[in-house]
């Protein structure tokens, strides 16, 4: 990563013109979910577990402002007003039913970044300009409706250790290579990177510290991964990456590689405890997001199948 100086833009070393992707690509690094490749993530099903690894979206989940905003739900029609309404047009079975209404940022609770979400100045994926990409109704084309759907092999790199990694900690190349080779796996093409530094066990638990930062990836580490084809790099904390940066003159760095540089997937809030407890490294990955057209990110349910 090359820091800007007064007035600069920000690059990445690994220039825009050398992306691997065509530029009418929508769907950036999903280019290896092959069938081949969800055929052989769905053999290593053997027992029918399913161990989901999202956390709840509420009211008071953890939020970074200014950019995000609370998640809010209010009930929009109960069942007194609507049993009350159908009474009076003649409806005698006193059917009620519940209706919400919910205002949020698609970048609550558990979700992944759609390849819209980040810039380069005013570069984005593919080399579209933010400034025809970013309308005031949504993204044009980098939108989460593009967002594949995911069933492939997902690989957990543990390096948290028992008691976590601490804010501002960074995860390593060396730290990747080491929890691979604990796990027993290598890196493929395809698979879902999921990083447990330890920092979500206080997601919900002490969400003020969960915001003071966090433990995470650089951008070497993210390149070792990016270099071996991963579609996406999830993580137990808010960002994927090291926050704040060991370079405080440089923020979201890895969202700027993976995202605009290579079209590679990140999902942040993950709940990888359980599964790290019980020695799951290597799964069947399964997650779908929802078609919010236009949206930067979309919540997301991801489930790990063993």
């Amino acid at each position: 990563m090359i820091a800007a100086g007064p007035g600069e833009e920000t690059h990445m070393e690994c220039c825009h013109c050398h992306s691997q992707w065509d530029f009418r690509k929508e769907h950036g690094a999903g280019i290896h979910l092959t069938p081949q490749k969800t055929l052989a993530a769905l053999s290593l099903v053997r027992e029918g577990g399913i161990h989901d690894i999202s956390h709840d979206i509420y009211y008071g989940a953890p939020m970074m402002r200014p950019n995000q905003t609370p998640f809010l739900m209010s009930m929009f029609a109960s069942w007194r007003d609507t049993i009350s309404r159908r009474r009076k047009a003649g409806v005698r079975n006193e059917v009620g039913t519940n209706l919400e209404r919910v205002e949020m940022t698609m970048h609550v609770g558990t979700h992944v970044d759609a390849l819209g979400h980040a810039s380069v100045g005013a570069r984005m994926f593919g080399g579209r300009d933010a400034e025809e990409e970013v309308t005031s109704w949504g993204l044009e084309t980098l939108g989460a409706e593009h967002i594949p759907p995911m069933v492939t092999r997902g690989i957990l790199f543990d390096v948290g250790g028992a008691n976590g990694l601490a804010a501002g900690e960074v995860v390593s190349v060396d730290d990747l290579e080491r929890a691979a080779a604990r796990g027993g796996f290598t890196v493929e093409p395809g698979d879902v990177a999921m990083i447990r530094t330890g920092w979500g066990r206080h997601f919900e638990t002490d969400n003020a510290r969960y915001l003071e930062g966090e433990p995470g990836i650089d951008v070497a580490a993210a390149e070792w991964l990016i270099a071996r084809g991963v579609v996406a790099i999830g993580a137990d904390n808010m960002a994927v990456e090291v926050m704040p940066n060991p370079d405080l003159g440089l923020l979201l760095p890895v969202h700027q590689l993976a995202l605009v540089e290579h079209g590679v997937y990140l999902i942040e809030n993950l709940a990888l405890e359980k599964v790290a407890q019980a020695g799951l490294f290597v799964s069947c990955f399964a997650m779908l997001a929802p078609r919010f057209r236009g949206a930067t990110a979309a919540p997301v349910r991801p489930v790990l199948l063993r």
